[in-house]
């Protein structure tokens, strides 16, 4: 399998610190990974846009020459090939309880920080929007407190005692909003916390840039 991706760009980070994790955790899972450079456009050659026609990172291709484009899909698909150790949960509500908090760190964390840089000083070339930063800004607020709550009875990693697919989003999330000089709020101790311990941990260190 191949996995075509682009440093610091947050949906193809989330997967390669999924798999750094299993990795890390005796999972042989072998997959080529191949640049993509989004500064340079190669995302909007036809090459790429027959692996995705959105022009996105991540793609998967499989061996077979199928192609995943969804980070989430790709995570969860290579979770069903290789569920040991689980990073989505052991029993369903494990499962949906991390798929919850997946989706508070993607929409919340991930997405608002990509809107707020990209509507400042996008690395693509975007105009600006001060209005899309005001209220993405505010909505990013919003979810990184209700994740600070949840961090707040001293979990190590944000769903509990094992890290989960929550918390490769939220680091990539958080390593996006860093590139484009968003940082945690001091007020956030727990997030901080939690964001200093997980960056210190050798896997991850692999794949973070920033």
């Amino acid at each position: 399998m191949k996995l075509y991706f682009f440093y610091v760009a947050p949906n193809p980070t989330k997967v390669r610190l999924y798999l750094a994790e299993k990795r890390f955790a005796g999972t042989p899972i072998e997959i080529e990974e191949i640049r993509v450079n989004l500064g340079k456009g190669e995302q909007n050659q036809p090459e790429h846009m027959a692996r995705n026609p959105f022009g996105r990172l991540p793609v998967l291709e499989l061996d077979d020459g199928t192609f995943l484009s969804e980070s989430l899909a790709i995570i969860e698909y290579l979770e069903e090939l290789h569920p040991d150790p689980p990073m989505i949960g052991t029993n369903p509500l494990e499962r949906a309880h991390i798929r919850e908090l997946e989706r508070i760190a993607e929409l919340g964390v991930l997405f608002s920080a990509a809107r707020v840089v990209h509507s400042t000083n996008s690395p693509l070339g975007l105009p600006p929007a001060p209005q899309m930063v005001e209220h993405f800004t505010k909505v990013l607020d919003t979810n990184l407190r209700v994740l600070e709550d949840y961090l707040s009875d001293g979990r190590p990693f944000v769903a509990g005692e094992v890290p989960t697919i929550a918390d490769c989003t939220l680091q990539a999330g958080l390593q996006f909003g860093r590139y484009g000089k968003l940082e945690l709020d001091p007020s956030f101790k727990n997030l901080i916390r939690w964001d200093q311990a997980y960056r210190d941990r050798p896997q991850v260190k692999s794949v973070l840039t920033l």
